[in-house]
C-alpha cells in the first residue's frame, strides 16, 4: 500500500495508518457509555453544555465534532471518555452539529439524492478548523473524503451483524405470509426478500428508538436493525434474532466508528491511534475497497464484511440493483485485504454479467 495515489476512499492516502504498518493493535473493548462530557452546539442558538473535567491552564482542548441523536452522542462520548481516561493531562468536548440526514429525517435516504448526508457539515467544522476531530458510523461514510482530511485507524468494532426486532414472534421463521417488516435500507429489504420472498418490506425513517416505537405504533411486525446501534444504546434486549451472514451480508465497515481528522494533525492522529486494532484495520480496508470498486455510495444495496482469522481473512459481499430483481453474492479469502476485495468485485461483476445474458 503506498501513501498519497488519489481522492478515494480507499486509496490509503486518506488514511492516516497508510503509512505504517498494522501492527498497532489494542482492544477498546465493546462497554459503550453515558457518562457526563462537555457538549457544545455548533449553532449558538442550539447550545448544550455538560459538566466537563477539572481545568488546567496547561491542557489542550480538544473538540469532537459528533450528531445530536442519542446513538451519535454515544458513539461519540466512548470516545470522549477513552481518551480523556488515558490523556488525563487534555480536555475533550462534544459539539454537537446538524446534518442533511437530520433535516430531512422524514425522506427514505436514497431519495435525498446526496453522498454523505451524515457526515457533510461536520467535515465542514473539520476543515474550517471549529473542531478537531469527528466521530461517525463509519457504514454512513461515502467512498470519497474532502481533501485534506483523514480516517484514522479504526478501533476494535462492535458486533457487526444485522438483527431482527420483532413486536410478537421470535423468528424470521415464525413471521407468517405478507408479514410487514421495515428497514430503511435496500441492501436490507433486498436480503431478506431472498429469503422471504413472500413477506412485505415497508420503508422507515428515524433514530433507533424512534423506529421501535413505530413499529409498535403502526403495528408492524418487525424491524431490520444494526446490532451494534441497539447495544451501543444498552438495547441489546430489544434484539430478537441474529442474522448470520450467510443470511444477511451486512454494510461495509457496520460496527466500526470513523474517527475523522485533518491530515496534517499529528497530534489529533497520535492520540486516536494509540487505541487502533489490527484486525479492524484490515476488515474495513477490505470492505470499504469492495465499495468503491462497486460505486462507493453509502446507500447502494452493497454488503461487504471480512473476517480475519489468524493471518487469512475472509470476505463476504453482495450487490444489487435498486429494484431488487438482481442480487448476486461472493466470497474471497487471502492476505492482503486490497486484493482480496479486487477478487470479490471481480466475481461478483462476472455474476452480474452472466444474469445480464440469461435475461
Amino acid at each position: 500500500m503506498t501513501a498519497e495515489t488519489g481522492n478515494t476512499f480507499f486509496e490509503p492516502s486518506h488514511f492516516a495508518f497508510a503509512k505504517e504498518s498494522f501492527s498497532c493493535a489494542c482492544s477498546c473493548g465493546n462497554t459503550f457509555f453515558y457518562a457526563l462530557f462537555p457538549v457544545v452546539s455548533a449553532d449558538t442558538d442550539e447550545s448544550v453544555v455538560f459538566a466537563s473535567t477539572d481545568e488546567n491552564e496547561e491542557n489542550m482542548l480538544y473538540r469532537i465534532g459528533t450528531r445530536g441523536s442519542k446513538l451519535a452522542l454515544a458513539q461519540a462520548g466512548f470516545v470522549r471518555k477513552k481518551l480523556a481516561e488515558y490523556y488525563t493531562m487534555h480536555l475533550f468536548e462534544l459539539v454537537v452539529i446538524k446534518t442533511s440526514g437530520d433535516r430531512f429525517s422524514d425522506m427514505p435516504m436514497r431519495d435525498i439524492g446526496e453522498k454523505g448526508i451524515f457526515i457533510k457539515e461536520i467535515e465542514e467544522k473539520l476543515l474550517d478548523g471549529s473542531v478537531d476531530l469527528a466521530v461517525h458510523s463509519m457504514k454512513d461514510m461515502p467512498s470519497e473524503l474532502p481533501s485534506g482530511l483523514v480516517l484514522t485507524k479504526p478501533w476494535k468494532r462492535e458486533d457487526p451483524r444485522d438483527v431482527l426486532v420483532l413486536r410478537e414472534k421470535r423468528s424470521l421463521a415464525d413471521l407468517p405470509g405478507k408479514a410487514r417488516i421495515a428497514t430503511g435500507s435496500l441492501r436490507r429489504k433486498h436480503q431478506l426478500l431472498c429469503i422471504r420472498p413472500d413477506l412485505q418490506v415497508v420503508d422507515i425513517r428515524g433514530n433507533v428508538e424512534t423506529r421501535i416505537r413505530k413499529m409498535k405504533e403502526q403495528e408492524l411486525d418487525g424491524l431490520v436493525l444494526a446490532a451494534a446501534g441497539l447495544k451501543r444504546l444498552g438495547l441489546g434486549a430489544e434484539i430478537t434474532q441474529y442474522l448470520d451472514y450467510g443470511e444477511m451480508v451486512s454494510a461495509p465497515a457496520q460496527g466500526v466508528l470513523a474517527i475523522e481528522a485533518e491530515k496534517e494533525r499529528d497530534d489529533v492522529i497520535g492520540l486516536v491511534e494509540r487505541f487502533a486494532d489490527e484486525k479492524t484495520v484490515c476488515e474495513v480496508i477490505a470492505e470499504r475497497h469492495f465499495l468503491s470498486l462497486m460505486g462507493g455510495g453509502c446507500h447502494l444495496p452493497v454488503g461487504a464484511v471480512g473476517e480475519k482469522k489468524e493471518n487469512i481473512l475472509c470476505l463476504k459481499t453482495m450487490y444489487g440493483d435498486e429494484a431488487g430483481d438482481n442480487v448476486v453474492f461472493a466470497q474471497a479469502q487471502g492476505v492482503d485485504p486490497i486484493a482480496v476485495a479486487e477478487r470479490a468485485a471481480e466475481e461478483i461483476r462476472a455474476q452480474w454479467r452472466k444474469q445480464a445474458e440469461n435475461r
